[in-house]
């Protein structure tokens, strides 16, 4: 986590949150991730038992407007999104272009589908 950030949860407000695709590319403009992303998310809403006010999946981010988890915080629940759905997205690129690397792998080998922060803005 970033020095000096905070975020404070407990209070049942509802979070506006946007996350990045890495470097900001348009990992899922493809209908496939989008599909991919939603399925997720819907695993992790149910898992974490939060509300869904709103969401838009872009291009390169997305937007979610949701109440506080009954298990756990948004930040538990925005690092198990992101991490469920990047294992899943390069694990069917994998799949779908027979065991090659994921294209955006850094020079250390990582691989990144998300910029590591998100935004949280209390409502």
């Amino acid at each position: 986590m970033p020095r000096g950030l905070q975020r404070f949860y407990g209070a049942n407000y509802l979070h506006f949150i946007t996350a990045s695709c890495y470097q900001r590319r348009a990992l899922l403009s493809d209908p496939k991730s989008r599909d991919l992303f939603v399925d997720v998310f819907e695993e992790t809403r149910l898992a974490y038992g939060f509300i869904v006010v709103g969401y838009v999946v872009m291009p390169e981010h997305f937007h979610l407007l949701m109440s506080e988890p009954e298990r756990a915080d948004p930040s538990m629940v925005m690092q198990v999104l992101k991490q469920r759905f990047a294992q899943n997205l390069i694990g069917r690129w994998r799949c779908d272009h027979m065991g090659k690397p994921w294209p955006w792998q850094d020079a250390r080998q990582e691989s990144h589908v998300w910029q590591r922060r998100f935004y949280d803005f209390v409502v």
